[in-house]
């Protein structure tokens, strides 16, 4: 039986411009290139967790308008239910402005819309749903206490719980929402969260540490071409090397990442070989333009490891 994933989080459309360079402060400059692709890190990980063979269930708000109806479709489309995307009246459906350059490098602007608007009471509401998982994946897009509330409402049933800190806050997370089972931050994020720059292995284990002493029980810190490190509940330290792919665009290859990870602890791996699982799920979808359309599928995952 496939692992149940529930997903509490953002749904965007990302409005990507493709320049050579990304422009600096006051500066305009010429696109080569625009498209409209779906979006946000809760869809990003719902629809990554399902082409990884997972059954997942999204819990969120679009609004209602021509952008939320075309996020239900794609869902559905990927094999995500989305009876559980609720339909805000009274706001846009939240979007990311999007500047990718010619490396491969991106800078976002998301504004929330009816992501904002997603509460504790519609968390409440679908508790049984979460419950009945093997997973709860949030992340940073939607409001704090309505993730506090997905979060322990898991934790009282037993449901394994990951984090994904994107996008971290500076003034650090409140301890409600660092007492998950795993957190899974980037390097940015880790600093932001602990203070600590985090240049090198080294600087990853003191950061990882300090995660755990914040409340987590273990950590996996995404390290980019470094591939991972990973620390467990025990305290062991392991590093996780990436494999090599030539790099197309970096947007949502940290979903690919968490949600690869998630679908392996939920099938009973390792946290090591999950990470090296999410690490290859996160590094495949750089190889393709776009959040959704570059999340792998699992034999995709499965050939590139081989």
């Amino acid at each position: 039986m496939p692992p149940q994933i529930v997903v509490v989080g953002s749904m965007n459309m990302d409005l990507v411009a493709h320049m050579t360079r990304l422009p600096r402060p006051g500066e305009t400059l010429h696109g080569s290139d625009f498209q409209t692709i779906p979006g946000g890190k809760g869809a990003n990980q719902a629809v990554a967790a399902a082409r990884l063979g997972a059954r997942v269930t999204l819990i969120g708000r679009v609004g209602n308008d021509s952008f939320g109806n075309t996020l239900r479709q794609t869902l559905s489309e990927s094999g995500v239910e989305v009876k559980h995307v609720l339909i805000s009246p009274d706001c846009s459906s939240g979007v990311a402005l999007i500047s990718v350059d010619a490396t491969g490098a991106n800078s976002i602007v998301v504004v929330a819309g009816a992501n904002g608007q997603l509460s504790p009471a519609d968390i409440h509401e679908r508790a049984d749903v979460i419950r009945a998982a093997d997973a709860l994946m949030i992340q940073l897009e939607t409001p704090v206490e309505t993730i506090a509330a997905a979060i322990e409402i898991a934790r009282g049933s037993g449901v394994r719980t990951i984090l994904d800190p994107a996008p971290a806050p500076s003034t650090g997370l409140p301890p409600e929402l660092m007492s998950v089972d795993l957190i899974s931050p980037n390097q940015t994020e880790a600093e932001a969260l602990t203070g600590i720059a985090v240049k090198d292995l080294p600087s990853a284990e003191l950061a990882a540490r300090q995660l755990q002493q914040n409340g987590a029980a273990e950590v996996v810190l995404k390290l980019g071409e470094l591939g991972s490190l990973v620390c467990d509940a025990a305290g062991r330290v392991q590093h996780v090397p990436a494999r090599s792919a030539t790099i197309v665009d970096t947007t949502a290859a940290g979903d690919a990442f968490t949600a690869g990870l998630a679908v392996a602890l939920s099938e009973g791996q390792p946290l090591a070989e999950a990470a090296r699982f999410g690490g290859a799920a996160g590094t495949l979808a750089c190889t393709v333009f776009g959040a959704q359309p570059a999340m792998p599928t699992r034999a995709a995952v499965e050939q590139f490891l081989q």
